[in-house]
């Protein structure tokens, strides 16, 4: 029986489309982070680009998922993180504005009726600015990227300890 805590951050979204690439670009700053501070083996990083079934897969047997995302909404507030957790029930947080709100929302349903919903399911969703074609975040949204990739590592202290950690974070 393995009791040990699996732990999965994925990054949705498009590295093609500027600010919605934000998931990845948290993902390769963990991925980057980890080089110095090992994570355990239990820990996987992945990205996704919208689709619900890869999601499923990506999460289901996770006791913590962590999406990190990005959201367009009008007005908006280039840099700014809304933190959301999915209910027991599958039911979602508020995230308004975000553009990948219907591939959250199937993937909790297919999860929730497969009975494959993770433990826990934490978004993080960055508002940005430029979801134009091409490669590289826009400087603000760039400026997010090694703060919030703190924040989740921080979630993943969270889950192993169950205890609150250290610095503020996106409420």
């Amino acid at each position: 029986m393995d009791l040990r805590t699996r732990i999965a951050l994925i990054g949705l979204g498009s590295d093609s489309r500027r600010d919605d690439g934000v998931g990845w670009a948290v993902v390769d700053a963990v991925r980057e982070r980890a080089v110095e501070r090992p994570l355990p083996p239990e820990v996987d990083l992945a990205t996704c680009d919208g689709e619900s079934a890869r999601l499923v897969g990506l999460w289901h047997d996770a006791d913590l998922a962590v999406v990190v995302t990005s959201t367009h909404a009008y007005p908006g507030e280039p840099g700014r993180v809304v933190r959301g957790e999915f209910r027991a029930d599958g039911t979602a947080p508020a995230v308004r504005g975000e553009p990948h709100s219907r591939v959250l929302s199937e993937a909790v349903e297919l999860s929730r009726l497969l009975g494959r919903l993770p433990g826990r399911l934490v978004v993080y969703a960055v508002q940005g600015a430029d979801s134009s074609l091409g490669a590289g975040l826009s400087p603000t949204l760039a400026a997010v990227v090694e703060p919030l990739a703190g924040c989740v590592e921080r979630e993943f202290v969270r889950e192993w300890a169950q205890e609150a950690a250290a610095g503020p974070c996106p409420p």
